[in-house]
């Protein structure tokens, strides 16, 4: 007898289904990007027991997704520097549409749907300006462009919104890439990265790190109400000033302390960042330096150190952090060290993208 989801994939398939919500599609907690041991890439959808909800298909490798706030739809962006990216309904699997970036430009890998899931906004490159852009698509018109904003700075990466509220936030890199000069960083002395905060294509607040720490790209972001937590990758051949830190609106930065070991394990790179569920830490990871960090949001001291190989991904649980990384494990941390650990033949990429 075929079950729920199976009667209502083919329900979808039809047209004859009502809009699926995220528990038709087995009740993710977290969506991340991974690759299989043939070299295939997927997006996958992740339970809180760490078990698979699904398995969908990439046609390339995938950095982060957006998950809609109420429908079963992930929009799946490629490793950036990315020209197009994919919504799929994650009940069947189904390719809904395909974002293809305007002639000009390139994603960054990131975007984040509005309040009530009508527009998606993605973190776009206008290489020709050397100048950050936050394109506008209408999820109910097949995802058509239909705008596009500055970002407030150059190299937008990671997107969030605050909390019950349609202002964005944007990590502003600072770094100018082009397309014609590969991966190369072309403006590493006069790098200005900042948080622009975006309320309908208007800039109301920006924060810049201090001059001293101007090589400091602002890269990823996380989010504990109206606190935004931000990681940094350090452009600099000598030992990064810090590599996290907070920030509120109209309040100036602050960032993150940690003993010069401990900062150096980190090599100068971030690659996720999340609270817990309280509010109370925030963790950041380092494939590179192999470590998981945990600061105490009051003190913004370093309170503990996780080693695992090649860690990226991180999330929040009720216990503190969530885990994955490129060797195929996934597990809690506490304690000293990962809980549990669910090893799988998935390499898995950079994020696990949180769907509360």
């Amino acid at each position: 007898m075929a079950n729920r989801r199976q009667v209502l994939a083919g329900l979808l398939a039809t047209g004859l289904a009502p809009t699926a919500g995220w528990s038709d599609a087995g009740g993710p907690a977290w969506l991340s990007a991974a690759r299989g041991p043939s070299g295939d890439d997927m997006l996958c959808g992740i339970r809180a027991d760490l078990s698979l909800a699904f398995q969908i298909a990439l046609p390339t490798r995938g950095h982060a997704a957006a998950a809609h706030p109420s429908r079963a739809e992930a929009v799946a962006f490629a490793r950036r520097p990315g020209t197009f990216a994919v919504v799929l309904n994650c009940v069947n699997g189904q390719v809904l549409s395909r974002l293809d970036a305007p002639e000009g430009r390139h994603f960054y890998g990131h975007g984040v749907f509005s309040r009530d899931g009508r527009w998606l906004f993605t973190t776009e490159n206008d290489y020709e300006a050397a100048a950050g852009r936050i394109g506008v698509w209408d999820a109910a018109n097949d995802y058509a462009r239909v705008d596009e904003w500055a970002s407030g700075g150059v190299g937008p990466h990671d997107i969030r919104r605050l909390p019950g509220t349609d202002v964005l936030v944007v990590a502003n890199g600072g770094i100018e890439t082009h397309p014609a000069a590969g991966r190369a960083k072309l403006n590493l002395p006069m790098m200005r990265p900042n948080l622009s905060y975006i309320d309908q294509g208007s800039v109301i607040d920006s924060a810049e790190l201090p001059r001293r720490m101007h090589l400091a790209s602002i890269r990823h972001l996380a989010l504990s109400g109206d606190t935004v937590a931000f990681g940094l990758q350090w452009q600099g051949s000598d030992a990064a000033p810090a590599l996290a830190g907070m920030h509120k609106m109209g309040s100036p930065m602050r960032l993150f302390s940690a003993p010069a070991a401990e900062q150096r394990q980190m090599q100068g790179y971030v690659g996720s960042i999340a609270f817990d569920k309280g509010g109370a830490r925030v963790g950041i990871t380092s494939p590179r330096g192999a470590a998981l960090q945990v600061y105490d949001v009051a003190s913004g001291a370093l309170s503990q150190t996780f080693e695992a190989a090649d860690i990226c991904g991180l999330g929040a649980t009720s216990e503190g952090f969530v885990a994955s990384t490129g060797t195929g494990i996934m597990g809690h941390m506490s304690g000293q060290g990962m809980r549990a650990p669910v090893q799988s033949n998935l390499q898995w990429d950079n994020h696990l993208v949180a769907l509360t």
